[in-house]
């Protein structure tokens, strides 16, 4: 790798994955530590001021934006303004910049897969945010990727799948919707994909522009439960066996979660060859070091 690599968010679990593939490959990571109070414009100016890298992956607020229950509307305020003022820094500079979006900027109306031509309309502040960013990165940054994934897994206590486990090793009800769909990405395969796209790019090759990526085969957070739980069980004791059906308009989340999420994933294989993998092939791995690190 030619590209000197500066990776935001490091310690997070997208951030980590991506710094054990690249050690696969002998590709490295300038990792810096965050301030205490999180990076927001000022210290973001400061740092590429001092470090100049070739390329940055901006995964500083990946918990927020693939992993949180909730966001306050004041944090991804704060956060909005620094991915402005990143994109800026990295078009002064001359850094290519690669940030993370979600499924999250499509409100989920249509039953068919989102294309990257799909006009995005967010449902709530998170997904509203995210597409704001995408915006400012577009309006200032040309030299950018902007990667839209699907539902992130990873092994975090306090992440998606983390507070489902927890919440299955005691007797209660799981409830989960059976007619709501997504693409279920574990979080080293959209590290792969990262990863990836940065070797190519490494290749002078100019592809900028928005991709999608996604997991093979879209399901049903009930599925899905389903087999995270028939696998979990085979590694810990686990109270609940099955998850209970629950309708998409009953839940909670309803207002701010898309009902049909399926990314299509075209355009990312036909530029970059990049070739979606099963999900399902990725929990095991990832259930492996829920436990171990739990």
């Amino acid at each position: 790798m030619r590209m000197r690599l500066m990776l935001l968010g490091g310690g997070n679990a997208l951030g980590q994955a991506l710094i054990r593939l690249g050690a696969e490959e002998d590709i490295g990571f300038l990792a810096p530590r965050p301030p205490d109070q999180g990076w927001d414009a000022a210290s973001l100016t400061q740092l590429l001021d001092d470090t100049r890298p070739d390329a940055l992956i901006n995964l500083a607020y990946y918990f927020d934006w693939f992993q949180a229950e909730a966001v306050s509307e004041q944090r991804l305020a704060v956060q909005e303004r620094s991915v402005e003022r990143l994109a800026e820094l990295c078009q002064h500079h001359n850094i290519v910049l690669l940030q993370p979006s979600s499924y999250r900027v499509f409100d989920g109306s249509r039953a068919t897969a989102y294309s990257e031509k799909d006009e995005p309309v967010p449902l709530g502040s998170r997904g509203q945010a995210l597409w704001r960013m995408e915006q400012s990165v577009r309006a200032t940054c040309p030299q950018h990727v902007l990667l839209r994934f699907g539902w992130v897994l990873d092994e975090s206590i306090d992440g998606i799948l983390g507070r489902y486990l927890t919440r299955a090793e005691k007797p209660q009800e799981l409830l989960l919707a059976d007619d709501r769909r997504g693409n279920p990405t574990p979080v080293d395969d959209a590290a792969r994909v990262i990863l990836s796209v940065l070797k190519q790019l490494d290749c002078a090759a100019p592809l900028w522009g928005t991709y999608h990526y996604a997991g093979n085969e879209a399901t049903t957070p009930l599925a899905l439960g389903q087999a995270i739980l028939t696998e979990a069980a085979q590694l810990h004791p686990l109270a609940v066996e099955a998850p209970t059906p629950q309708a998409h308009a009953a839940r909670s989340d309803a207002a701010e979660e898309p009902q049909h999420a399926v990314l299509a994933c075209k355009k990312i294989l036909h530029t970059f060859g990049i070739k979606p993998r099963a999900w399902r092939a990725g929990l095991p791995t990832l259930l492996e070091r829920f436990y171990r690190h739990g």
